[in-house]
């Protein structure tokens, strides 16, 4: 019970450190948005006088005699001088406000401290083994990512072993996606055509959606385009079943045809939105039958671990004030519980119901006879429990049986 005051103390005296840290860094941020606010105003002011005296000496420039007297040349010469200056000023006005925002910089570095290193677990990437592994999962990124020449370069240098055909499929991606960027659709129909099976056999609806943005982008042509139109209709034979209501939405579009279809009760078919959409969902189902994540690894750990720093640091702080440093020494474990969202959960967890723990390779769950699951650890206890009895009984029901008869689940 202390303890857990003790820990619920520090929690909040860790808070009023950052609630403090977060004013201090508000203010700065105040005063430089204030002195912004003043240099927009005053500088707006000169300006605008400084454009009324040089439409002022135009128009008499203009009105005047052809040889311009000794007096207006003056005039001109002291107004190309007052704007110089005023260059000159403004470029001053900027430098100091660069030396204002910088100091937002310092004051972040200045109130939040961290020392990131505290949560990293040494030697990670000290092997050999462990240092090509991470050089691999930063190359495959780049090409994901359709950064080829950054690819091929680390290949070299990291001395990497990659062959032609790993880069194929992401090449083959990113110009198919580089191409819907821009609205081009023939590369994309080619792929899903000659990957017909697969995504069938998937479920997938990408080759519909495809045929009807092409067809959708016909219907821009107008009543010139109606033959080609009612002739690329055809491509909607095959999907007839699967989607009926969306090809009856395409066909009741040809009604508007001598009209503009985009100011037709159809408009929303022309929805920008829907090239994006495409673009996700062939990138979705190439990673798909490539057997990939549709995020790759590197971004998804980088993600991950962005989002579980703050409570790692929190937790490393509160370990080091009550000196128990010690208890956070296991590679594969985290001493708190870090929720990252439903996006990052990619599999089932069991955490044992005795022990409080998550279950691992080496601490599996297992199924009792009585249908009831805990850990091999919780299982082993209960053996050492009652060394001289060959059964254990059932921590949540009085079943007795024997532990050799408990099964192994896996996720």
């Amino acid at each position: 019970m202390i303890g857990g005051i003790y820990f619920t103390a520090a929690r909040y005296k860790q808070t009023g450190k950052k609630m403090d840290a977060c004013v201090a860094v508000e203010k700065e941020i105040d005063k430089v948005l204030a002195k912004f606010c003043s240099t927009d105003e005053q500088n707006h002011r000169k300006i605008e006088e400084l454009i009324v005296y040089l439409h002022s000496l135009r128009q008499d420039v203009i009105n005047g005699p052809v040889e311009i007297p000794a007096g207006q040349h003056q005039a001109v010469m002291q107004s190309v001088r007052k704007v110089k200056d005023a260059l000159s000023n403004l470029s001053n006005t900027h430098k100091d406000l660069h030396s204002s925002v910088s100091k937002i910089g310092k004051a972040i570095d200045r109130n939040f401290q961290s020392d990131l290193d505290s949560c990293a677990v040494n030697g990670a990437f000290t092997g050999e083994d462990s240092q090509k592994c991470l050089n691999e999962v930063v190359c495959n990124h780049f090409i994901r990512q359709g950064m080829i020449d950054v690819s091929d370069q680390m290949i070299t240098e990291a001395q990497l072993e990659m062959e032609t055909c790993q880069k194929e499929p992401f090449l083959e991606m990113n110009r198919v996606l580089e191409c819907l960027k821009h609205r081009k659709l023939e590369p994309a129909l080619d792929w899903a055509v000659r990957n017909h099976e697969n995504l069938r056999a998937q479920n997938s609806s990408l080759e519909f959606k495809l045929h009807r943005l092409k067809f959708i982008s016909l219907l821009s042509g107008g009543i010139a385009n109606q033959a080609n139109i009612l002739n690329y209709a055809k491509n909607f034979q095959q999907f007839a079943e699967s989607h009926k209501k969306e090809i009856q939405a395409l066909m009741g579009s040809l009604i508007y045809l001598r009209q503009q279809v985009e100011l037709s009760p159809y408009r929303d078919l022309f929805n920008p939105l829907n090239w994006v959409e495409i673009a996700e969902l062939f990138m979705k189902d190439c990673c798909s039958l490539l057997g990939l994540s549709l995020e790759s690894p590197l971004s998804v750990s980088f993600h991950a671990g962005s989002v579980a720093l703050p409570a790692l640091i929190n937790i490393k702080h509160v370990m080091q004030q009550r000196q128990c440093s010690g208890l956070w020494t296991a590679k594969d474990e985290l001493p708190i519980e870090v929720d990252l969202g439903r996006q990052y959960r990619f599999h089932s967890v069991f955490a044992c119901p005795i022990l409080r723990q998550q279950a691992s390779d080496k601490n599996p769950p297992m199924r009792l006879v009585c249908g009831h699951v805990i850990s091999r650890d919780a299982l082993n206890k209960l053996i050492n429990t009652n060394k001289y009895i060959s059964v254990v009984k059932c921590p949540y029901c009085p079943m007795e049986q024997s532990p050799s008869d408990a099964k192994q689940i896996y996720l």
